[in-house]
């Protein structure tokens, strides 16, 4: 599962960091992203894009808004067998950019909240599928889902599932809509090398999607 995650970057060194071409979106950067928040995306339609989405997939043929609250990951082991994400696997596949997650790894005593990133600090981007929502009334809503997989080693101790992380060598191929062979797809949803990445303790601030400080990705004081 994911469901918290960083962006701390600025716009700019997202849009360098992925090659976009057109930014239409300038979030703030946030340290606690939950469910339901809009979130950065970049997208390929001939040209690379960064816009916004809020996060939890909302169906074209969805009633109403709230079923995006069920829909925030997709396991990539099933998603070719699930309504709500089997078109957009095929037509609507995005980045959702990142600079860590958070997982909660369970404890004698509870649940540590944990912050994940890769070493070498740099953006990645998560595999995301999207979709575009029209409501009764009022505007439409585009919306998406993260992409999980089976926990890589160093993920294994903290928790058994991790976001998708597509590798820069194929996240053009990723983001191509005109390849839908879904085996094709499907092959590039692996767990991320292990040796590439890190995780620490952090505090229970995070807990609250309300604390969206920088102090929620310091690793943990003994004190704490």
């Amino acid at each position: 599962m994911c469901g918290r995650f960083t962006r701390a970057i600025s716009t700019a060194a997202v849009a360098e960091a992925f090659g976009v071409e057109e930014v239409a979106s300038d979030l703030k950067a946030s340290y606690n992203i939950a469910p339901t928040n809009q979130v950065a995306v970049v997208v390929s339609d001939g040209k690379k894009r960064l816009i916004q989405m809020r996060w939890g997939l909302v169906p074209s043929w969805a009633k109403d808004l709230a079923i995006g609250n069920k829909l925030i990951n997709a396991r990539a082991e099933t998603i070719t067998e699930k309504a709500s994400f089997r078109a957009a696997f095929k037509k609507r596949r995005c980045l959702v950019v990142a600079d860590g997650f958070y997982e909660w790894q369970q404890l004698g005593d509870g649940k540590r909240p944990v912050y994940i990133r890769l070493k070498s600090g740099k953006p990645f981007g998560m595999a995301g599928l999207y979709e575009v929502w029209h409501p009764p009334t009022g505007e439409d809503v585009t919306s998406c889902a993260i992409i999980t997989t089976q926990a890589n080693e160093l993920m294994q101790p903290i928790h058994e599932r991790m976001p998708v992380i597509i590798p820069k060598a194929i996240e053009d191929l990723w983001l191509d809509s005109a390849v839908q062979d879904v085996e094709v797809v499907r092959n590039l949803l692996t767990p991320y090398p292990a040796e590439e990445m890190e995780a620490y303790p952090v505090s229970k601030r995070v807990n609250a999607p309300g604390n969206n400080l920088p102090d929620c990705i310091k690793p943990l004081s003994g004190a704490e």
